[in-house]
C-alpha cells in the first residue's frame, strides 16, 4: 500500500469520538488528554464515554477539556457488553462520523485532521487505521510488540490486495448512516468481541468500494502493553475466538495457513527431538519461516517506527504460543475486564 501524504484541509467532517471503558481510572485521564491537543475545530467533535458498570469510582474533572464529552450509560442487550456500548453511543451521537478508541489508548494532535483529508479525497464510509504499543522494556513487550506487529502488517496486507477482512477497534471510523445500513453488529451478538472485524467484513462483502485503510503515520492510535502472561494468553485468545465466526472465507483460509504453519513448526521440532527428521531439513524449515516471518515484521516495524527486540527467541516461542491460543480458543472460555466468557 502507498502511504497516504497528509496536506493542508479545511476540516468538514464532524466526528463523535466513542470509548467504551470498564475500571480505566489510571487510562482514561491520559487518552482524555491526548484527545484534548487534537488540532481540530472543537464544534466538529463530540466524545462519548461509555461506562460498562465500572466500579473503580472514576469522576470526570469539569472544566479541563477543549471537546465536549459525555458519559452515559452502557444499555446491555447481548452477550457482547463493547458492541452494545457503542450501539448506545450511535443512538445518541451528534455527528456524521463514529470513531472509535479504547480507554487505554493515546492518539496524535493530527489524528482526526488526517481522517477527515481522507474522508474528504475517498468516497468511503468505513476507514480502519494503525494501532501500535507505547514501547517498553522486557521480553514480554518485545514480545507482544513482534506478535501484534504481525497482525497489522496482515491487516494492511489484506487492504493492499483488496482482501480486507480484520481491523482494530482502537483505531476505526464509519458514518451513522452506513452502520445502519449494514445493520450493525446483527448476526455476531452472540461472541463477546469482534466489534471490528465483522463489521468490516460485512462491509466489505456488501459494498467494499465503501472501505478504505489511512496509511499514515499522524493517523496511528498508540496503545498499552498488557503487563502478564496470563492477561496476554487470555487476550489472544479473545481475539482467536472470532476467527470461527468470519464470514470472509479469505480471512478463514488465512488463519488456517498461519495455525497450520506454526503446528508444522512443532511437529517438525518433535520430529527431529526423537529423530525421526534429519537435523538439516528441520534447520532449512525454521530457517525459511524465520525469514518470512521477518520481511513481514521488519516491513510493518518500518512503517510504524517500532523497534525490533528479541525477535530470535520469539520466533522460538511464538509457535507454541500461537498453537496453544488457537487450540484453547476453539474449546475454552476467557476473561475480559473481571468478566468470563464462554465460546
Amino acid at each position: 500500500m502507498k502511504r497516504f501524504p497528509k496536506k493542508e484541509f479545511t476540516p468538514k467532517t464532524s466526528f463523535t469520538i466513542v470509548v467504551p471503558f470498564r475500571n480505566e481510572k489510571e487510562n482514561l485521564p491520559n487518552l482524555l488528554h491526548s484527545i484534548s491537543l487534537l488540532n481540530y475545530p472543537k464544534e466538529l467533535v463530540e466524545i462519548i464515554l461509555v461506562d460498562d458498570d465500572s466500579d473503580d469510582s472514576w469522576k470526570m474533572e469539569n472544566g479541563r477539556w477543549k471537546f465536549e464529552i459525555r458519559i452515559i450509560k452502557n444499555i446491555r442487550k447481548s452477550n457482547s457488553p463493547k458492541k452494545d456500548a457503542i450501539e448506545t453511543a450511535i443512538q445518541v451521537a451528534k455527528n456524521d462520523w463514529i470513531i472509535t478508541t479504547d480507554a487505554d489508548c493515546l492518539v496524535q494532535k493530527d489524528w482526526l485532521t488526517t481522517f477527515d483529508q481522507y474522508i474528504q479525497e475517498n468516497e468511503v464510509e468505513m476507514v480502519a487505521s494503525g494501532v501500535c504499543y507505547v514501547p517498553k522494556n522486557g521480553f514480554l513487550s518485545a514480545f507482544q510488540n513482534l506478535d501484534f506487529l504481525s497482525l497489522q502488517g496482515a491487516t494492511i496486507g489484506s487492504f493492499g490486495i483488496d482482501k480486507a477482512f480484520m481491523c482494530n477497534g482502537a483505531n476505526f471510523a464509519y458514518s451513522k448512516h452506513f452502520f445502519k445500513e449494514l445493520n450493525g453488529f446483527q448476526g455476531n451478538e452472540t461472541i463477546a468481541s469482534g466489534d471490528d472485524v465483522f463489521l468490516l467484513q460485512k462491509a466489505v462483502s456488501v459494498s467494499p468500494e465503501k472501505v478504505g485503510f489511512l496509511l499514515a503515520k499522524e493517523s496511528i492510535v498508540a496503545t498499552k502493553v498488557l503487563e502478564t502472561w496470563t492477561e496476554l494468553f487470555q487476550q489472544r485468545i479473545r481475539w482467536a475466538s472470532k476467527s470461527t465466526g468470519y464470514s470472509s472465507v479469505y480471512g478463514k483460509l488465512l488463519a488456517l495457513v498461519v495455525f497450520g504453519g506454526n503446528l508444522a513448526w512443532i511437529m517438525s521440532f518433535l520430529l527431529w527431538l526423537i529423530g525421526l527428521l534429519d537435523q538439516n531439513i528441520f534447520m532449512l524449515f525454521v530457517a525459511l519461516k524465520f525469514l518470512i516471518d521477518f520481511i513481514l515484521l521488519f516491513k510493518t516495524a518500518n512503517f510504524f517506527k517500532a523497534k525490533l527486540q528479541y525477535v530470535l527467541a520469539s520466533s522460538l516461542l511464538y509457535p507454541f504460543f500461537s498453537v496453544s491460543v488457537a487450540m484453547y480458543s476453539l474449546f475454552g472460555k476467557y476473561t475480559w475486564k473481571g468478566r468470563n466468557f464462554r465460546k
